[in-house]
């Protein structure tokens, strides 16, 4: 079932660039959108996921015929006011398209309503709006969408590569719960709140009973999971059975810090990120990582520049472009690896 899962999302992306190839075909007889401008705001070059997503987004902008000396990519420092100016720099240069991953997800209606009011049309990447503003472009029928997948997956996802060990497995203490600790990223990130809340959801749903020992706020930064995760075996000790992070680059701070313990996964711990980050993948496969989800920076980027497309051809798009997650343990790691590199 993994397997064909993994091809579906292969073929999925196959298709979304041969739509395109023909959508470029239809509307410019010389197959290139060299003179079209594009600006696009990444909320900060040193996350791990938004540096592979953010080189393949260029890479396939450039394949569908745009210039590369045309695609302006910024990095927001996680600073919302920096990504701001950056924006209001986009609008006063005239790009014809904006691609945005939000610093903060909370002021998504204020970007929406400059960059709407510019006449620029908007794709939100990775970090998703909440209800009510993704209502608001449907109502006024605006030039915005969302592409991402839906974090509620990749949470269920983590709490199901837990499940599937069994109880007997898990409990090493014998309280007949699973012990465990939770590593965020931003709490203010839907993704975050949503990976937190369906991990463990997953567990209880599988008819388990849990018990937090601790849950803290990594902010998606390897050197502070390593401080949180390595505090937290100090304190709880041999009682820590599990330890969820939100993404891989928390997943491999926690690593560090279960190995300086003198703890090993797979034997008296059990570890779980999200994004699949190539480093990390080999850890499944070694079994020094426990499982991790597949975050398709490949379908999630090349949905971005298609709809991007859509936009500059007066093609409209659904307000909400969705993509799946691909969870991962040592039954297809090999493959999402090959897949990856």
């Amino acid at each position: 079932m993994k397997k064909k899962l993994i091809s579906l999302v292969l073929a999925m992306a196959m298709s979304l660039t041969a739509f395109a190839a023909c959508n470029k075909e239809d509307t410019n007889s010389d197959g290139a959108y060299g003179d079209k401008k594009v600006g696009v705001c990444i909320y900060q070059f040193s996350d791990n996921f938004m540096t592979l997503f953010r080189t393949e987004l260029e890479n396939y902008l450039i394949e569908q015929g745009f210039s590369k000396k045309n695609i302006t990519i910024v990095d927001g420092a996680n600073d919302q006011a920096t990504q701001s100016a950056q924006i209001d720099n986009f609008i006063a240069q005239g790009v014809d398209v904006l691609i945005i991953n939000p610093v903060n997800s909370s002021s998504a209606s204020t970007i929406t309503d400059k960059v709407v009011a510019a006449g620029i049309p908007l794709v939100y990447i990775n970090r998703e709006p909440d209800a009510a503003e993704e209502a608001r472009w449907a109502e006024n029928d605006w030039d915005v969408c969302y592409v991402g997948c839906d974090a509620r997956q990749s949470g269920t996802m983590q709490g199901e590569i837990i499940a599937d060990l069994g109880l007997d497995t898990i409990d090493m203490n014998g309280n007949g719960m699973v012990d465990y600790i939770m590593i965020e990223g931003d709490p203010e990130n839907v993704d975050a709140q949503y990976r937190t809340e369906y991990s463990i959801a997953a567990l209880e749903d599988a008819g388990l009973t849990v018990n937090c020992l601790d849950d803290q706020v990594g902010m998606w930064e390897q050197v502070k999971g390593q401080e949180l995760v390595g505090n937290d075996l100090s304190q709880f000790g041999s009682d820590i059975e599990v330890v969820f992070c939100n993404n891989d680059a928390m997943a491999l701070g926690a690593l560090q810090a279960i190995q300086t313990a003198g703890r090993t996964v797979g034997s008296d711990i059990y570890l779980v990120g999200v994004d699949a980050l190539t480093e990390v993948v080999q850890y499944v496969i070694d079994g020094t990582i426990t499982g991790t989800v597949f975050n398709d920076h490949f379908s999630q980027s090349h949905s971005a520049a298609d709809a991007a497309i859509n936009y500059i051809t007066d093609t409209p798009n659904e307000h909400y472009i969705g993509c799946d997650y691909v969870k991962v343990t040592t039954e297809n790691a090999q493959e999402i690896l090959d897949l990856v590199s």
